[in-house]
């Protein structure tokens, strides 16, 4: 017989599993019914990273998603050729690059570490399956999530030309980014910028260094540090 106490403990256990499941985009308006059933039928795998340990290495297969419940996760992308490079930091929760999960290329195209001790759930794609069969929420939710990102990268070359040379160097560095917001830091030479903006490396020197003396990024040698990249797009007219 389970006492009274064990009993409360095992109640207050899952109603945090349910509320943290709850945070999470492809969760998001499931009732506590069909938690429950999630909870009871589909495989769920919770893993704890301490800081600098990796989530999910460039190159990887995606053969199910994580979701980060707590801590700030290190992004790191890099540019096909290795020319450039990218790292930014983003707050829990999240779910890591979905949309590898299914189509053509099924394998992570960025790094992702801990930054801070993080905790993370793990579905893999079988268990993706039954729930997107299984629940109309979540496949709804994931269909969104999706198409959201679809549509904004469908919609970009649609975008006018940004109006300055500023604005079209923060558009690029924000068009790099999983999220336009935040502190970004840039391994990239003014060369490579200027051949990636077809402009001169003076005037990309030139446009970077005002943009320094506005206090909205900080050069060094092969270096640009943002940080805040709203602030960068908003106060040049930058796109995404």
């Amino acid at each position: 017989m389970v006492s009274a106490g064990r009993h409360d403990t095992r109640n207050m256990a899952e109603l945090q599993l349910y509320d943290k499941l709850l945070t999470l985009p492809l969760f998001q308006g499931m009732s506590k019914d069909e938690l429950s059933h999630v909870v009871a039928h589909i495989k769920l795998g919770f893993e704890k990273f301490a800081a600098q340990e990796t989530l999910v290495q460039a190159g990887d297969s995606c053969d199910h998603l994580t979701f980060v419940l707590n801590g700030e996760v290190e992004v790191h992308a890099t540019a096909d050729d290795q020319g450039y490079e990218l790292t930014e930091s983003l707050p829990s929760p999240m779910v890591i690059q979905p949309q590898h999960l299914f189509g053509l290329v099924q394998r992570h195209s960025r790094t992702f570490t801990a930054h801070t001790d993080c905790s993370t759930l793990q579905l893999r794609k079988e268990e993706v399956g039954k729930l997107i069969r299984q629940s109309a929420i979540f496949r709804i939710n994931l269909l969104n999530l999706l198409s959201t990102q679809s549509q904004r990268l469908l919609h970009r070359p649609w975008q006018p030309v940004p109006p300055s040379l500023a604005s079209r160097i923060a558009s690029f560095l924000a068009s790099h980014c999983l999220q336009p917001t935040g502190e970004k830091h840039f391994k990239i030479k003014m060369t490579r910028l200027a051949e990636e903006l077809n402009d001169s490396r003076l005037d990309i020197s030139h446009a970077l260094n005002h943009l320094q003396k506005q206090g909205l990024l900080i050069l060094s040698r092969g270096k640009i540090d943002v940080p805040d990249m709203e602030k960068l797009l908003l106060d040049t007219g930058g796109s995404l």
